[in-house]
């Protein structure tokens, strides 16, 4: 957030900075936020090892590919092509680290490689992709639950870039294209399954 410099600052001095970065209680739900969609994927795993625990008849192949599905996406966009890959290899700094905040870095537009940060950068957001995977699962939900679920969870999946934004942790294109990444892996991998699943029902 900018501010003007106050009377004592020295010539030159930057004052802008990111107040709601400092709240305790912010802090706190950005945390419960940010484990959230760990706990979800925890308790699907749970569920996905008890369907393997069934045979012939009890089996239900369809719950299994979905939670294959809703995991797969989990690994491959927020884990592994967000948090392993483009995180730990671009090297766009977060606007906290910029001279533009105060910082000693320089600013780097989100598709340049230009950028000095070493690890755990901005481009893109971990959180943003593991929100967009959580709206993901929205899908999966019996229809029953999924009106009553969706107003928390899309309100959680929008908080959560949201506060991203408002710590000076990233940019807003790295928070759009981290949500919009699950988005994309998550219907790949449904479309995928499905053309397998439509395959094997044709061969039978």
């Amino acid at each position: 957030m900018a501010a003007d410099c106050d009377a004592t600052a020295a010539a030159g001095s930057i004052c802008g900075g990111f107040p709601y970065r400092d709240s305790a209680i912010l802090d706190l739900v950005r945390t419960a936020f940010f484990r959230l969609p760990y706990i979800v994927a925890i308790v699907m795993a749970w569920k996905l090892i008890e369907c393997y625990q069934q045979h012939g008849a009890t089996f239900n192949a369809e719950r299994a590919r979905k939670l294959k599905v809703a995991l797969g996406t989990l690994l491959i966009g927020p884990v592994l092509l967000v948090n392993v890959i483009l995180k730990e290899h671009w090297g766009r700094p977060r606007p906290v680290q910029t001279d533009i905040f105060g910082g000693t870095l320089h600013f780097a537009e989100a598709g340049s490689l230009a950028g000095k940060c070493v690890s755990n950068c901005s481009f893109v957001s971990g959180e943003a992709a593991s929100a967009g995977w959580l709206f993901c699962l929205l899908l999966f939900v019996p229809k029953s639950l999924r009106y009553a679920l969706f107003p928390p969870i899309a309100v959680i999946s929008i908080l959560t870039p949201a506060m991203r934004l408002s710590f000076g942790a990233h940019y807003l294109s790295d928070v759009v294209l981290g949500w919009l990444s699950s988005l994309v892996i998550f219907a790949a991998l449904l479309a995928l399954t499905e053309s397998q699943q439509s395959q094997k029902n044709s061969e039978i």
